[in-house]
């Protein structure tokens, strides 16, 4: 079974009078896979722009957007109509033999191209995301998809999901610390927690379909958000998600836009404007995804 869904995704800045804008960057637009399609897109501004489409190094479709005039307030709105694939459920993922234990033993060519997801990032002065990460490990606590369904468990019951305003996402260290954080700061500290243990991570920026919101009948308006989760390249199952904020691996609840190395690369819009500090006033963000309808699974013969 696939999901026919209508997104659309509105960012608002507001000034206390008319300020310049410089380029902005938008990355919205789910790349083309396995997970789906995309039937139509638009993006649209409330102030006259030129859009250029363009790939970054990791193929996620980027938007560079350039503002021809000044205004006290920015809107910016990705709308996009789409069929849903979702993952299916795997109760035992195929592993190779090399990965079912960590660490994981990649091959020479899979170290060339894993390096960049491999690499921790975060900075770790007193050792807290190590030390938290090695608990999952000690003793004989080496199988691979137990030590991560552990970690993503332990993130979801023992930290508290707290929703702020402010923008960027919290260091690692400070997400074990406060035992809080947003579903970027869950995805960011398993994937450095991983990095540590020697596994390939990737952070991954998308957006949230409830289906169960959709209250039964094909049409109504169901809940949607700006949601961030990771993948954890294994040999044998290639890239598979865990969401720690849901406890999903699978399902039709995750729609993948892009992914990165670390969550400043996948920023939905980032920019910059010219004025005085005081003058801004602040942003709003509205996501909603309306669920069109389903269509059946292909019955092979």
């Amino acid at each position: 079974m696939s999901v026919i869904y209508d997104l659309d995704h509105t960012t608002t800045y507001r000034y206390r009078q008319p300020v310049r804008f410089g380029e902005h960057r938008a990355i919205f637009l789910p790349s083309v896979g396995y997970g789906g399609r995309i039937l139509s897109y638009a993006l649209e501004t409330n102030i006259p722009a030129q859009v250029r489409w363009t790939m970054d190094t990791l193929s996620n479709n980027v938007a560079l957007i350039e503002f021809a005039e000044p205004a006290p307030e920015l809107t910016v709105t990705y709308r996009m109509r789409g069929e849903h694939f979702g993952i299916p459920t795997i109760t035992n993922f195929p592993l190779e033999a090399r990965a079912k234990a960590v660490p994981v033993q990649y091959t020479p060519d899979e170290w060339i191209d894993l390096a960049m997801f491999m690499r921790p990032h975060a900075e770790d002065p007193d050792g807290s995301i190590a030390a938290w990460a090695k608990h999952f490990v000690a003793g004989d606590q080496d199988d691979t998809l137990d030590v991560l369904q552990r970690m993503m468990d332990e993130l979801r019951t023992t930290l508290s999901y707290q929703a702020r305003e402010a923008e960027g996402t919290q260091s690692p260290e400070e997400t074990l610390r406060l035992r809080s954080g947003t579903c970027r700061d869950y995805a960011w500290l398993m994937i450095e927690a991983l990095r540590r243990l020697g596994f390939a991570c990737r952070f991954v920026s998308g957006y949230l379909y409830d289906a169960a919101l959709d209250g039964g009948e094909v049409g109504m308006m169901g809940s949607g958000a700006t949601h961030a989760w990771l993948q954890v390249y294994l040999p044998g199952a290639g890239w598979r998600t865990y969401d720690p904020t849901n406890r999903i691996t699978a399902g039709f609840d995750l729609i993948r836009v892009a992914v990165a190395r670390h969550p400043g690369q996948v920023l939905p819009l980032s920019g910059s404007w010219y004025g005085e500090a005081q003058d801004y006033l602040g942003m709003e963000v509205n996501v909603a995804i309306r669920k069109l309808g389903s269509l059946p699974e292909f019955a092979a013969e």
